[in-house]
């Protein structure tokens, strides 16, 4: 297993991961509200948010001019700079830092695109690493599933389309979305992913996930007491909360 960042600070950080469509968005919105319901200080960050690339990564992909590896390094770039930001400082303060998405996304998508798979794991020697790792795993043809309903097209980079890999937009896609797969598989053990069936429940898979982070709380400082509250009823006004922030969301 590689070695990061070893983390000394009081803060503690969970990640989420998993290819598109596996729910890993709705849950860890999910585990960000009770933990705030719970009285700890919550931070969120999630993948190329930075303000420091954004326009450069849509400039690039409007224009298709981003080769592999020159995805790879805008994102590493996105990654320093909300490490450094937005991720570290939190820790520091004793806080609890939720991420959507972190470096095993680049593990995955870049190595997809043929990119060096020993050359991104050191381009990101300087990530703190998480004090766990959730990986949500679902089958290709369910996850598929739930982000091609309704869509009437896949964006270039999205569908994998600057790999050659097929002419057809959802073939490519299809294609593509195996390889960031497999990557993720070989990843489990690799670097000890906690591993969720993403099949279940969306209450199921919320409980299980209360149920690992809770004994890492342990010491960590409250602003306030918990809210009182059933576990059911919570995750249910969650999902209903989620839903009316945006209620076409894939959950």
């Amino acid at each position: 297993m590689e070695t990061y960042g070893l983390h000394r600070y009081p803060g503690k950080l969970f990640v989420v991961e998993g290819v598109d469509g596996s729910g890993k968005s709705t849950q860890i919105a999910l585990l960000r509200q009770w933990l705030i319901s719970e009285g700890y200080t919550v931070f969120f960050s999630e993948w190329n948010s930075s303000p420091l690339v954004k326009k450069t990564t849509s400039r690039g992909k409007k224009k298709q001019l981003l080769t592999p590896t020159t995805f790879s390094l805008i994102h590493a770039t996105d990654f320093a700079d909300r490490t450094e930001h937005d991720i570290i400082p939190p820790l520091k303060a004793g806080a609890i830092v939720l991420a959507d998405r972190y470096i095993y996304t680049a593990f995955a998508r870049d190595v997809a695109r043929n990119v060096d798979r020993q050359w991104v794991r050191e381009l990101y020697q300087f990530a703190v690493q998480p004090t766990c790792a959730f990986y949500f795993r679902v089958p290709l043809d369910v996850s598929l599933n739930r982000i091609l309903t309704g869509r009437t097209e896949l964006k270039y980079y999205e569908a994998g389309m600057d790999l050659g890999l097929s002419s057809d937009p959802r073939q490519s896609f299809t294609l593509f979305q195996q390889r960031i797969v497999d990557e993720y598989e070989a990843m489990v053990e690799e670097f000890d992913l906690t591993v969720m069936d993403a099949t279940l429940t969306i209450p199921e898979q919320q409980r299980m996930m209360r149920k690992l982070v809770r004994p890492h709380l342990e010491g960590v400082r409250r602003l306030r007491p918990p809210l009182p509250g059933k576990e059911l009823e919570n995750i249910a006004r969650g999902i209903e909360i989620l839903h009316s922030r945006n209620s076409r969301e894939e959950l």
